[in-house]
């Protein structure tokens, strides 16, 4: 049986989970819709951020970015926390579908592109973290992202 919490604070029950079958009787159900995204009801989960950036065909991201760091004055990727003060809760990630919008780094402001890649230097595949280092890799900023926040769904 799961169970939620109303906004007085009293559990009570939702709905029965039980498929009312023994093991032999299980199955497979491929899902095929998503709670993040939704922005309202019971269970919300909406989206906040959408990043991405795009880096000319050849180009090394991590060295790119960098040398954009370096001409702002910093050194660390860290110090970019004091210049944009990122979100400071966790969030949920899944990747942007295929074909979304992405920065394109060589025509967007320094400004929006070091930004962005604070952001996905502080995310993994799945999620964001304000509390982890900031850490550029190809991988990190070569992902197209989406965050949600999930207060929603854990109220």
């Amino acid at each position: 049986m799961l169970a939620a919490c109303n906004p007085e604070g009293y559990w009570r029950r939702e709905r029965w989970a039980n498929t009312g079958g023994p093991a032999s009787r299980t199955r497979k159900v491929r899902i095929a819709s998503s709670l993040l995204g939704q922005e309202e009801g019971n269970i919300r989960c909406p989206r906040l951020i959408h990043l991405g950036l795009r880096f000319p065909d050849g180009v090394d991201p991590v060295a790119y970015t960098t040398a954009l760091l370096n001409e702002q004055g910093h050194g660390h990727p860290e110090e970019l926390r004091d210049r944009f003060a990122p979100p400071e809760r966790p969030y949920v990630c899944r990747a942007a579908p295929p074909g979304s919008p992405r920065l394109d780094v060589t025509s967007a402001s320094v400004e929006d592109t070091l930004g962005q890649a604070l952001l996905l230097g502080l995310c993994t595949a799945h999620r964001y973290d304000p509390l982890r280092s900031v850490l550029w890799t190809q991988a990190s900023l070569t992902r197209a992202l989406e965050l949600f926040d999930p207060t929603g769904f854990y109220a």
